[in-house]
């Protein structure tokens, strides 16, 4: 009964808005373009809505230039014009239209109808934000923050941001409090920061949601709780925010105050990875190779390794050159491992640099050549890689690709064996005897001064 009765007065409106439209009245032209957008006593008819928009916009009626704009912007009922909806969008704002004022500044954010403008797009902003908008406010506060348009000032920032806040603007109150959380231009409060983040997580933010879970996981401003870090973490996986689905894997996979579930990390893991978080891509990769959450596939720990490789992942490059070296999931091939190798090692990888070397010492995938085998081996064994170490200490000990130095191989083998190598230790039970008193000597002023150097500390004699 009652929507019947809505389902008429809807429709007596559209015929009397019909009727005035067509006399030319401007606001009913505006109004009868919203029943169409709405499918309100008349079905919904985007085109329509876009016929009377326009003639009510010609006429001068701010609102209707500005939602017009949006029909341009959006390419509803018309097909998409960036420069139209710029220009709609200025008539209205020029008029003192709030909305108007905030869509134009976007335009010139994004660059999107007009040449990209922080400083055109601030001044946008900054009108809209007087008249109260609270996007526009949250958007005024984060080019504060970020100077963009406008020198640095968190002050500002924090004054517009908490004006957007204050009316309930969930991006404001997230972005509020990742300020007082990296104490920017405030003293940094976890306690002050969640508060904010959870009015904006209640809202269904996703990020705010993530980093309350995070903060309950954490102890930040809060006492630890991984339950609650799970509830958050799920709310905000669920609406597909990546780094709340990696962050939900680590704590399934590592039963990180939760019950261990390996299934669903892998299920939280792969939603991550596709959507192309690096991190999650290389978790996954980890447990299709071990065989966690589902049956172990080298093939496809290959593919997602290689995925995360090549977003820059130098752990996932050092896999991907393993799997090439050895054929997992692959075809053998010692060219494309060092191509790989090469790429982590670059990044600083010691793993990736000690297995480079081992390429060119063995001449695999590149011509054999000893003075890059110790040149790699140096940069990992610098790094304390107790295996590059080794290989340092063979290559000083046989002049291989360097001068023979029995002192430097003593010092690189002791070492990795004070690292628990086994055969680093069984080498220097075997070197020590045959060196003499000055060389031994030497190697431990070598020693000595690694340890400096590297702020650590000589090992305890036994007696």
């Amino acid at each position: 009964m009652n929507n019947h009765s809505s389902a008429r007065d809807g429709y007596d409106s559209y015929l009397w808005y019909r009727a005035a439209a067509e006399r030319g009245n401007p606001y009913a032209q505006f109004n009868l373009a919203l029943l169409y957008q709405q499918g309100r006593g008349v079905a919904r008819d985007d085109r329509q809505a876009f016929h009377w928009l326009r003639k009510a916009a010609r006429q001068g009626l701010a609102y209707a230039q500005n939602h017009l704009g949006v029909l341009y912007y959006s390419g509803r009922g018309v097909h998409n014009n960036d420069e139209l909806a710029a220009r709609w969008f200025r008539r209205a704002a020029q008029q003192g239209d709030a909305s108007a004022q905030h869509n134009l500044a976007q335009m010139y954010k994004n660059g999107r109808g007009v040449p990209r403008s922080d400083e055109i797009a601030l001044v946008w902003c900054y009108r809209a934000s007087e008249q109260g908008v609270a996007s526009a406010q949250t958007q005024l506060g984060l080019a504060y923050v970020r100077g963009a348009g406008v020198r640095r000032n968190y002050a500002l920032a924090l004054a517009w941001l908490r004006k957007a806040a204050l009316q309930n603007h969930a991006g404001a109150q997230l972005n509020l409090g990742l300020m007082y959380k990296h104490g920017q231009g405030v003293r940094c409060c976890d306690k002050q920061a969640l508060a904010w983040l959870r009015q904006a997580a209640a809202q269904n933010h996703p990020t705010a949601q993530r980093l309350v879970g995070v903060a309950y996981a954490e102890g930040q401003g809060v006492a630890a709780d991984a339950l609650r870090a799970c509830a958050w973490l799920l709310r905000a996986a669920e609406q597909e925010d990546a780094d709340a689905q990696f962050n939900l894997g680590i704590m399934l996979a590592n039963a990180r105050g939760v019950e261990r579930d390996d299934e669903m990390a892998f299920s939280w893991y792969y939603r991550a990875a596709q959507a192309g978080h690096m991190l999650a891509q290389y978790n996954l990769a980890g447990m299709y190779a071990r065989g966690r959450g589902a049956p172990r596939d080298d093939a496809r720990a290959l593919f997602w390794y290689q995925r995360a490789a090549e977003q820059g992942a130098a752990n996932a490059q050092f896999n991907v050159g393993v799997m090439y070296a050895n054929g997992h999931g692959v075809a053998r091939d010692h060219a494309r491992a060092v191509l790989w190798y090469r790429r982590a090692a670059g990044q600083g990888d010691a793993s990736a640099q000690n297995n480079l070397g081992v390429m060119y010492a063995n001449g695999q995938g590149v011509p054999r050549d000893d003075r890059h085998a110790v040149l790699w081996y140096a940069k990992a064994a610098r790094q304390g890689h107790a295996l590059a170490q080794i290989n340092l200490g063979a290559m000083y000990g046989g002049g291989r690709g360097v001068d023979r130095d029995p002192a430097r191989a003593y010092m690189w083998m002791c070492l990795a064996a004070e690292k628990g190598e086994a055969a680093a230790i069984a080498n220097c039970g075997k070197m020590a005897p045959a060196l003499t008193r000055q060389t031994l000597l030497r190697a431990q002023q070598l020693l000595q001064r690694w340890r400096v150097q590297h702020h650590q500390p000589a090992l305890p004699r036994s007696a």
